[in-house]
């Protein structure tokens, strides 16, 4: 009939599509609502998500722009010639010295005994070059630990002035284990300036 004013929205004919979508509406507001809350992930594994840690910097928990736990590192070098203390030659084990160092991070290495002493558990790096100058004979430098020859390097040039004997190598160390050079061949007599030894934690065990 023209004329006649229709009312929306229908009753009886409300669409059943429209219910459901204004539903779907009403529990994304509460699921948005509950973001906040710590999301559990179980499986092999248990991951909690906890905004407050977000400014966490590492395993230690320590907050950007600080130290993180277990630093260690050191570096020394020799600014000028210097004989090994001991007895030198074939198959001794006079002790190589360093002068100047220049980082020594944690304070593990000990300048006066050129060696360094292991603060905490972990897998370590050690690297060395030691020069001999003006010397004919063969130069054998040992990395020790403790007592114990770890790794060797040879210089045995008889034609140059000046040779170094370097090498590298990881080692695991417990606390308190010592790590030096040794002389175990030839002599140093005519210096070793320029020679270095360093070493750094990788990571703790």
């Amino acid at each position: 009939m023209l004329g006649a004013k229709r009312h929306w929205p229908p009753g009886p004919s409300f669409s059943p599509w429209l219910t459901l979508a204004l539903t779907l509406m009403a529990l994304r507001t509460g699921w948005a609502q509950e973001g906040t809350e710590p999301v559990l992930l179980e499986g092999e594994c248990l991951v909690v998500c906890e905004p407050s840690r977000a400014a966490a910097g590492g395993p230690g928990g320590a907050a950007l722009g600080e130290a993180p736990p277990g630093r260690v590192a050191f570096a020394a070098v020799r600014s000028h010639h210097h004989e090994p203390a001991g007895e030198i030659g074939n198959g001794t084990s006079g002790a190589i010295y360093f002068d100047q160092v220049l980082v020594n991070e944690g304070g593990g290495f000990d300048r006066a005994s050129g060696s360094f002493v292991a603060p905490v558990r972990g897998v370590y790096s050690f690297r060395f070059h030691v020069v001999k100058v003006y010397n004919r004979q063969t130069v054998q430098v040992s990395l020790m630990l403790n007592t114990w020859p770890v790794i060797s390097a040879f210089a045995n040039d008889p034609d140059v002035t000046r040779e170094a004997a370097t090498s590298s190598v990881l080692l695991p160390l417990d606390p308190g284990d010592r790590v030096s050079l040794r002389l175990r061949r030839g002599n140093l007599l005519g210096g070793w300036k320029y020679s270095s030894f360093s070493g750094f934690l990788i990571f703790p065990l």
